[in-house]
């Protein structure tokens, strides 16, 4: 995996979609949150449970590590599987609070930081790299299905890799720079939800002219007859 052609294709999503302003979030615990909300479902129904959390709870760790099972996932109901989030929200916020809060979590070294994170019940790579990045603003390269997916297209690599092999590549061709990883794992998103689906729309990817996988598509992505 080459920086040159990475570097490329992340300015051709900046020039075409701009800045994506992500994380959408008030605080850093914020983003915390919304990190664990948003497994397995989409961001407008993150927004309607925090809407529902803040209506009963300050959002600080403390806060909701005491409110009542039944409360805490009925406000998290329109999140989805509310009741297995309640409990990896849960022990998230307590590890928050056993750790000494905010605070003392933002002077951890990134790689002691993440390693505590996987500690923590419900917290998977993925999950814990979108708080290690937009929570704590660490540079670390987010990888989920999206990035799978186009990169895979792409050439740049199988889409078979682990998580953490796959991380590594991006981070060994990267320099190690929190803004550029910020902005290029909201682009990877912007781009894979609305041109590089599981069935692309190629007719209107910026990517067209440097992507293999055109030759199995084709131009209106369907798949043709070429290996």
């Amino acid at each position: 995996m080459k920086a040159r052609k990475l570097i490329a294709v992340y300015h051709d999503l900046l020039a075409h979609y701009g800045p994506r302003h992500w994380w959408p979030a008030n605080t850093p615990f914020e983003v915390m949150v919304g990190a664990v909300l948003t497994q397995n479902t989409s961001w407008t129904n993150v927004e309607r449970a925090l809407d529902r959390l803040r209506a009963v709870v300050a959002l600080e760790p403390w806060a909701i590590a005491a409110l009542p099972v039944d409360v805490l996932a009925d406000a998290l109901r329109p999140a989805g599987y509310y009741n297995v989030k309640e409990r990896r929200l849960r022990a998230l916020c307590q590890w928050v609070v056993d750790q000494g809060g905010m605070e003392a979590l933002h002077g951890m070294e990134t790689r002691a930081l993440r390693a505590a994170l996987l500690g923590v019940h419900g917290v998977g790579p993925e999950t814990a790299d979108d708080i290690v990045l937009y929570a704590f603003e660490r540079p670390v390269f987010v990888i989920d299905a999206y990035t799978r997916r186009l990169f895979a297209r792409l050439g740049f690599v199988r889409g078979q890799e682990t998580y953490e092999g796959l991380r590594a590549r991006f981070e060994r061709a990267l320099p190690p720079d929190t803004a550029l990883y910020n902005e290029y794992h909201a682009l990877i998103v912007q781009h894979a939800k609305m041109i590089c689906r599981t069935k692309p729309v190629c007719d209107a990817c910026i990517l067209w002219a440097c992507c293999p996988a055109r030759q199995s598509f084709g131009r209106h992505g369907r798949k043709t007859a070429f290996p």
